[in-house]
């Protein structure tokens, strides 16, 4: 499959660099994959993944500042949703990659016992 490239700024580029770092931390990806298409406050979303209340609440605030979730005031609480929806199609495109290599490697090792 062909893509067609274009010439990226160094804006774009940093900018491109910046959502991958987001995405690169383990505990932002199961927070967001715990959110899926729900709204949860801190305390479910710390109950969920088993993570720290400070932990949660710092990684939210980077998925907030990058516009991956959004937050809404509920009296006291913070209800937090995905709301960049892309981020899944991301991730499946490069599980079915992982996913591709794997059984290509689990294929030559088979051949070589």
């Amino acid at each position: 499959m062909m893509i067609k490239k274009e010439e990226l700024s160094e804006e774009a580029l940093n900018m491109i660099a910046s959502r991958f770092k987001i995405l690169s931390d383990p505990t932002r990806l199961k927070l967001l994959y715990t959110l899926g298409d729900k709204e949860m406050n801190v305390s479910d979303l710390v109950s969920a993944t088993q993570a720290g209340q400070a932990n949660v609440s710092k990684h939210l605030g980077v998925m907030l500042d990058a516009g991956l979730v959004a937050r809404r005031k509920e009296g006291l609480n913070s209800i937090y949703r995905v709301s960049d929806e892309t981020i899944f199609e991301l991730c499946e495109v490069v599980c079915a990659r992982l996913k591709t290599q794997f059984e290509s490697r689990q294929n030559a090792l088979a051949g070589s016992f």
